[in-house]
């Protein structure tokens, strides 16, 4: 999903394409190629507020993002759609972009493969002192004995695993910075939704695109 997707509005419509594809829809006029909207067929004309505008993509390079959680799928960004029944996998950022989740071999510390995430920042950069304390103490609990590779298929169990090794961590975090403890609930429903709900519109406004040209959206 490398392809930039930009907005513009025209006959009423909100109509989404690749950026590259603005100009694949052309007629002639005057012996001149220009732009023509895939609804309508007429040229394409804007206003100030009509304009092509850059959709933003919701997934980021987790190993460019510290103190975050992070949400991928071996599968790809595809998978993280609302509609896809796929297990989906999750980690903790440090200040420098390591990804530290747990796994069935325990926890790994990947500096590959979180490309294309969902990232959910929970330091502010300006929080300097945070930031060492995280990388600190982000260290120390991920060689407990809680999460040894062992008990990986027991946490599983009780639908803990690689999230509950995240959350957990993230409450510590929030402790010694004298905040309240999130329950699972609370966490998703405040920091997981909403992005996973943008994620998936994106995924598929994308689909639509790839399949069809461009994806319209009436303007009601």
């Amino acid at each position: 999903m490398d392809q930039t997707v930009i907005k513009y509005r025209h006959c009423g419509r909100d109509i989404y394409t690749f950026s590259c594809s603005l100009y694949s829809f052309t007629q002639q006029t005057d012996d001149v190629d220009r732009s023509a909207c895939p609804i309508c067929h007429h040229t394409l004309t804007f206003g100030l507020f009509d304009a092509p505008v850059t959709l933003t993509c919701p997934f980021m390079n987790a190993h460019q993002v510290s103190c975050a959680f992070v949400i991928g799928s071996v599968h790809g960004p595809s998978y993280l759609g609302e509609w896809h029944d796929t297990e989906i996998h999750v980690g903790v950022s440090n200040s420098e972009g390591l990804v530290y989740n747990y796994t069935l071999s325990g926890v790994k510390r990947d500096d590959l493969g979180w490309e294309q995430c969902v990232c959910v920042q929970l330091v502010p950069p300006w929080r300097h002192d945070l930031r060492e304390s995280w990388d600190r103490n982000l260290e120390e609990f991920s060689v407990l004995s809680e999460w040894v590779s062992e008990r990986f298929e027991e946490e599983r169990e009780f639908g803990s695993c690689c999230y509950g090794f995240a959350l957990t961590f993230i409450n510590r975090m929030r402790s010694l910075d004298g905040k309240l403890s999130l329950s699972r609930d609370q966490f998703t429903g405040s920091y997981i939704l909403p992005r996973m709900k943008t994620v998936s519109t994106y995924i598929k406004i994308y689909h639509t695109i790839l399949q069809h040209g461009f994806y319209k959206l009436d303007n009601t």
